[in-house]
């Protein structure tokens, strides 16, 4: 089983007004086939954590680190981390005009396997994903993201995923601007991944909606930059009940 390590990670950003500490101090140990919820007010570190490990050069590790099965991913390209397993599902995915589904989902699996699938058994998977995601079939010679609907785009993301198979997938707010009925689906789409894969699976959301349908195994509370409280999904629960305000209180006074 493969393990995911953050230690004592500060990452901070530049802005207009000079750098910015995001992360103060981050710890956490994610396991393969384990499910850890993070959840947070807005501005407290979440997407900051999923960028980092994802490896935007926008966000600079100023000290700690970040290990997959001992290996320094700090040290990784964006590629070599995909290789390694890691996968993000992006908040706000990003439009590739002249590219179409299919090319790009091809191009990414060859990338990652070092080798291209198999045409017809590939075609097969591709249909099947796409069919329990409820997703017409001509969606496969749309242009990524051009023009999707955020229910497109986030199914989408979870076809990458289940078509990757990654080890370790972080799920960016994936609930944001969905319906009930669309996040019955996506949810159903990551449930299927870490039942047929044993992925382990980083999930970022602001609600506890989404955890009705993907049972978190941990929920971490992230203010501030840190984390601030971490437990079971009884946890979410008493967020559902309470808010973050008791959080916010503490980090004020700190």
């Amino acid at each position: 089983m493969s393990t995911l390590v953050i230690s004592d990670l500060h990452v901070s950003v530049e802005t207009d007004q000079g750098t910015k500490q995001i992360l103060k101090g981050v710890d956490l140990t994610i396991e393969q086939g384990s499910i850890h919820a993070i959840m947070g007010p807005n501005g407290s570190g979440k997407s900051t954590l999923a960028y980092t490990i994802a490896g935007h050069p926008k966000y600079h590790v100023e000290s700690g680190s970040i290990t997959l099965d001992g290996a320094q991913v700090l040290d990784m390209t964006v590629d070599e981390r995909a290789r390694a397993g890691l996968f993000l599902a992006m908040q706000y995915p990003v439009e590739i005009p002249g590219v179409t589904v299919s090319n790009f989902l091809r191009t990414a699996k060859t990338a990652l396997d070092g080798e291209a699938p198999a045409l017809r058994g590939w075609v097969k998977e591709i249909r099947e994903s796409m069919a329990a995601l409820r997703m017409d079939k001509t969606f496969a010679e749309r242009n990524v993201n051009e023009g999707f609907s955020g229910g497109e785009k986030k199914r989408h993301e979870i076809l990458q995923l289940e078509l990757l198979k990654p080890t370790f997938a972080i799920l960016d707010e994936t609930d944001s601007g969905l319906d009930v009925d669309a996040l019955k689906i996506v949810s159903e789409g990551v449930n299927r991944a870490k039942a047929n894969t044993g992925l382990g699976v980083l999930l970022i959301t602001h609600y506890t909606r989404i955890l009705r349908y993907i049972k978190p195994d941990f929920v971490h509370v992230f203010v501030d930059g840190r984390v601030a409280e971490e437990g079971g999904p009884e946890l979410a629960e008493r967020l559902e009940n309470e808010g973050y305000d008791r959080f916010l209180a503490d980090a004020s006074v700190g």
